[in-house]
């Protein structure tokens, strides 16, 4: 098999979109998009009024057509909603979701891939968050109807995906087990979904994705390589400077003088490790140079992947304001992140943009008023009556702590599901205010402004490629 050599990043929620995605496989690599919180951005486009019209196109093959109705009928506004109106919401995640979120879910998948894959022969690919447990069945299944061809999957220890993998393409229900925190030993708490339901009869066939892991060690590899229900195809070794979610530094958690999580000598991935496994691996993270892939290649990787500096050109979802803010602060000199350790309710390290001499957004996030009602970074808890519960440290604080959660915990965190969504030009609207972004990125983003040509204030997707292709590029005109 003939793997890509440039993997494009599935970052935020709607960075990596169907038309990042699209540009970066018509020229021969992998474009993937962010599968995170799909549901919410269909529901927005279309209550956007889906002016272009693409969210309908897409809809319109959707195999599904009661679905593909229903979902139309209640989020689409001809025209768009009124900028000041807020969205309308929709239901949040859980154990054991209603059919409309189901069936959304299983639609936003699908379109997402479907407009990715279109008009070219080109190979598409979803990202998943391990940590986002809940929507993963109805999600995968959304993207293998839409014959995406690779799922990579990150921000934990995905042992059960390559077998769900398996399940999907051939038409059987498929579950696994939840993470909850507090449960007894030897009690299990399922997530379920049947095609079957879905397709309301026999579910087709599906062709059965690649699954690549993105890890950060050889330990973790090597335990996906053997103890996964499924086969794993490769794997994306993602280093501590690359954006978003980090994997924690291994041993005790220990901070900088400027607050950063420490990472040293046992969070350096042993490649030789890797290489022995014989499966294809991918680098990443501060990788964006030509000279970068060179190295990547003479080590034994298939390739690199990259995140960042696609996350601010043209084709990406970043809000355009965001995107000329951050390549303006790249050609300053002012373009840095900080590896926050508690801002994601997650627990994970994450990557938050900074600009000198201009507010953060962990400050903007202090002044803001808690709320959670998007609810995919929700931790799923066992109540005392044995059943799940869910709360997350970014909610109000004494809900999380009627919840049975540490006031402590709730400590600088911030809602990454509504910052970034609102990253994406999607900002729900409370009270006549906007919810304020949140923008990551990987320690690559100082080189975001050597992207653009010279004489020109943007770029595109392709003009990355060529870059990390040692292609020489013409001044813009």
């Amino acid at each position: 098999m003939h793997h890509p050599i440039i993997i494009q990043g599935g970052m935020g929620v709607a960075v990596s979109n169907w038309r990042l995605a699209r540009a970066v496989s018509r020229m021969g690599e992998l474009g993937v998009v962010s599968g995170t919180a799909l549901a919410v951005i269909l529901a927005r486009r279309l209550q956007e009024g889906d002016l272009e019209g693409d969210m309908r196109r897409a809809l319109a093959h959707f195999p599904i057509r009661g679905i593909a109705e229903r979902v139309i009928e209640t989020h689409y506004i001809p025209g768009g909603k009124e900028p000041a109106a807020p969205f309308r919401p929709i239901a949040m995640p859980t154990q054991q979701p209603g059919s409309a979120l189901t069936e959304l879910t299983v639609a936003a998948n699908f379109v997402e891939v479907f407009l990715a894959k279109e008009g070219h022969d080109g190979k598409v690919g979803i990202n998943l968050l391990e940590k986002i447990q809940l929507p993963t069945l109805p999600s995968l299944f959304g993207a293998m109807l839409a014959g995406v061809d690779y799922v990579l999957v990150g921000a934990g220890i995905p042992r059960t995906i390559p077998g769900t993998l398996d399940r999907l393409a051939a038409g059987e229900p498929a579950e696994f087990k939840i993470d909850v925190e507090g449960a007894l030993p030897g009690e299990e708490f399922m997530s379920r979904f049947d095609p079957a339901a879905i397709c309301g009869g026999p579910p087709p066939q599906l062709r059965r994705p690649y699954f690549l892991a993105i890890v950060s060690s050889a330990t973790l590899a090597l335990t996906l390589a053997k103890k996964s229900n499924g086969r794993v195809d490769g794997f994306v070794i993602e280093g501590d400077i690359a954006g978003g979610h980090n994997a924690p530094p291994r041993g005790p958690l220990q901070l900088s003088a400027a607050g950063e999580p420490i990472y040293g000598p046992r969070d350096v991935p042993d490649l030789q490790k890797f290489r022995e496994l014989g499966l294809p691996f991918w680098l990443a993270g501060a990788y964006a140079r030509p000279e970068k892939l060179t190295e990547a290649l003479g080590l034994g990787a298939t390739g690199i992947q990259v995140g960042t500096v696609f996350a601010f050109c043209d084709e990406s979802g970043i809000d355009p304001t965001i995107k000329a803010r951050v390549i303006a602060a790249s050609r300053a000199g002012q373009a840095t992140v900080f590896t926050n350790p508690v801002a994601s309710p997650t627990g994970f390290p994450f990557k938050v943009f900074q600009q000198a001499q201009s507010v953060s957004d962990a400050d903007c996030y202090a002044a803001r008023e808690r709320i959670c009602d998007l609810g995919y970074l929700r931790q799923p808890y066992r109540k005392s009556d044995g059943s799940m519960g869910y709360r997350c440290a970014g909610e109000p604080v004494e809900d999380y702590f009627c919840k049975g959660g540490k006031i402590s915990d709730t400590a600088g965190r911030m809602c990454l599901c509504n910052g970034l969504v609102a990253t994406a030009g999607l900002p729900q609207v409370r009270d006549g205010e906007m919810e304020p972004p949140l923008v990551t990125a990987g320690n690559d983003v100082s080189e975001v402004a050597r992207m653009v040509r010279n004489g020109a204030e943007r770029y595109s997707a392709a003009d990355v490629v060529h870059y990390l292709r040692g292609v020489e590029r013409k001044p813009a005109v």
